[in-house]
């Protein structure tokens, strides 16, 4: 059985997407652990829509309950972080001001559009602010895994749960491999350690076009 990356190294890979001085919102659940996995010398700015600016990693032992982010876990802050409102910070979301948003993803379709906030099995959900995010930042990336639990595939043709937002994913990071957005559809770019580009196919739903570049992922 072809074992695919764990959680913690799914952010690790998705923390090498960022780049120096970028502002970057983290979604909750899997994407959160992204500020885990940053060189020490990285100056990234971490946005949480709870209202702050500039916090670090998920730290359980160092917690104070007045330093959260939006999931409610304890954070740790950046020499400079700020603190404002809620309506401030959906400003600095709805505006444009967000580089990069790791979102959580249920399905994703060939077409980059994602579905996030609602499983009707079991009937509820709430979209929070990930529709958001989903159409303010300039770059959004979904971590997920590839399938779920009972080996459904998540990356789909068309999603067939409700839409958080269409046509804003650029780029697909699962535990089993990395897959570019493109207009003419889906570009499969890196495959994790010890898996075959077939066998991640086999686990999608939608056509994946392997890049002529097509590497094993470096973690």
């Amino acid at each position: 059985m072809t074992a695919g990356l764990s959680r913690e190294l799914i952010a690790l890979r998705v923390a090498r997407e960022l780049r120096e001085g970028m502002v970057v919102n983290l979604g909750i659940g899997l994407p959160t652990l992204v500020s885990n996995f940053l060189p020490p010398d990285q100056q990234i700015l971490f946005q949480s829509e709870n209202g702050i600016l500039g916090y670090g990693r998920i730290s359980e032992e160092e917690f104070d309950p007045d330093l959260i982010n939006a999931g409610g876990q304890p954070v740790t802050l950046a020499p400079g972080a700020s603190f404002f409102d809620s309506a401030t910070s959906f400003a600095m979301i709805r505006g444009g001001h967000i580089d990069v948003a790791v979102l959580g993803g249920l399905e994703v379709s060939e077409k980059g559009d994602l579905a996030n906030w609602y499983l009707p099995e079991r009937g509820g959900g709430s979209i929070g602010g990930a529709m958001d995010l989903a159409f303010g930042a300039r770059r959004v990336i979904v971590a997920m895994t590839h399938t779920t639990a009972d080996g459904r595939p998540r990356v789909r043709t068309r999603c067939e749960y409700p839409l958080t937002a269409p046509g804003v994913v650029d780029l697909i990071v699962t535990d089993l491999a990395v897959i570019k957005v493109e207009p003419g559809g889906l570009l499969l770019t890196e495959v994790a350690p010890g898996v075959d580009p077939d066998f991640v196919q086999s686990r999608t739903e939608a056509r994946l076009r392997p890049s002529p570049d097509l590497r094993e992922m470096e973690l």
